[in-house]
């Protein structure tokens, strides 16, 4: 066994994880490059996960409102379960909610790991220089999202 391979992990081992160090990092304006297009495709997958949420709180409250006024319709016979579109309707709103929280959980980790180590150098920049507006966007879609949801709730009961 040579020495460079004494500092290699076994990954035939579970219990043996590589450290976050354990690539070679080199500044140069490929890898500067590279780094900007993982930070720009994490601000895609975050646009992503908002356009998915926004899909489904505005298509659980359609469902909802589409069901309550079809059954307000003359002559349309009452549903069996007419609090079924309420319920689908929640879940596809807490859903949307749901997803919002994940995707902010994702986004931040993400983030952190990024600037962490060794990697932050290949950044060229300050921290504070690469803020980004989706956050604010999934904090107030979240807001928006929890409205939808209680003002389901409150007019089901």
């Amino acid at each position: 066994m040579t020495e460079a391979d004494s500092h290699e992990p076994d990954l035939a081992d579970p219990g043996t994880v590589p450290a976050a160090d354990r690539f070679e990092v080199r500044v140069t304006a490929d890898s500067h490059f590279a780094w900007l297009r993982t930070r720009l495709s994490l601000e895609r997958t975050m646009m992503s996960w908002l356009r998915t949420a926004v899909s489904l709180i505005g298509f659980g409250f359609a469902i909802v409102q589409f069901f309550e006024h079809l059954q307000q319709l003359p002559g349309v016979r009452p549903a069996y379960r007419p609090e079924a579109p309420q319920y689908l309707g929640l879940a596809l709103i807490m859903c949307g909610v749901l997803a919002l929280i994940i995707s902010i959980w994702q986004y931040r980790w993400t983030v952190h790991y990024l600037w962490g180590g060794s990697f932050g150098a290949l950044a060229g920049m300050t921290r504070d220089g690469m803020q980004s507006p989706v956050l604010a966007i999934a904090v107030l879609l979240i807001c928006i999202g929890l409205f939808a949801f209680f003002a389901v709730l409150l007019r089901l009961v």
